[in-house]
């Protein structure tokens, strides 16, 4: 596994752990179960994926991601195995032009060009992403959020549950979105986190100008129709009071 050591990837992890799998850990870090290596120097690449049926890629590095998933594919070709490769990424990136939204569809696309048996799964934002989110803009006197914008936040745990059940299936290509099970406007979800943290700031919606916000305006970075998630943005919150 790659990421293995990130937000998602700690989950995903524990996950395989619980079902009785002992992952191997692809990591720049050193450490008990970690493999050392690196994604864009493909330094450790080769020992990682020598031998292993199935790939969960999870690491992120903007800027450098497609050259990583590009190393990790030749690496895993080299061993002339054909692991089963499965991607997370994210919901609307072909919808919304962020510049990192556009390196993970081409991530997407190498993945789908590898000539390997492939998974992709697409998911909403994490509650984890929000309440880092909000945290670092309480820091200001009120508590600016995106003007007409809703969210579909989800929780990584129930990502990392998806992600080790396809990992154990057939390759399914493009699998269908995952989401949140609530999608509420940004000022809902802000005075919702400042209930939870018993932090008091007036909530400013601004309207951020440019066809990014525009893109998250109308919507293209939720699935309502997949609203499969379990724990609300609240409920996150409250486990971590």
């Amino acid at each position: 596994m790659t990421g293995g050591t990130g937000t998602l990837g700690r989950e995903v992890v524990r996950e395989l752990r619980q079902a009785g799998q002992q992952p191997r850990v692809l990591s720049r870090r050193r450490g008990p179960g970690l493999i050392t290596g690196d994604m864009v120097t493909g330094a450790g690449l080769h020992e990682a994926v020598r031998g292993v049926a199935v790939v969960v890629h999870a690491a992120t590095r903007p800027g450098h991601d497609v050259e990583g998933i590009n190393r990790l594919v030749a690496a895993a070709r080299s061993t002339g195995a054909q692991p089963h490769l499965v991607l997370i990424s994210i919901v609307g990136a072909d919808r919304v032009p962020l510049p990192y939204y556009k390196e993970r569809c081409a991530v997407e696309d190498a993945v789908a060009g590898s000539g390997l048996p492939w998974t992709v799964q697409r998911t909403t934002q994490f509650h984890a992403l929000l309440d880092r989110l909000f945290g670092l803009a309480a820091r200001l006197p009120v508590l600016p959020v995106p003007a007409g914008t809703d969210v579909q936040p989800i929780d990584e745990r129930e990502v990392a549950a998806r992600l080790v059940a396809l990992a154990g299936a057939e390759p399914a290509g493009r699998a269908p979105d995952l989401g949140g099970p609530e999608v509420r406007p940004f000022p809902e979800l802000a005075r919702t986190w400042l209930a939870a943290r018993g932090r008091r700031r007036p909530v400013l919606p601004v309207r951020v100008p440019g066809r990014i916000a525009r893109g998250y305006r109308e919507g293209g970075h939720l699935t309502p129709e997949h609203a499969e998630g379990r724990v609300t943005f609240a409920s996150y919150l409250a486990e971590r009071r």
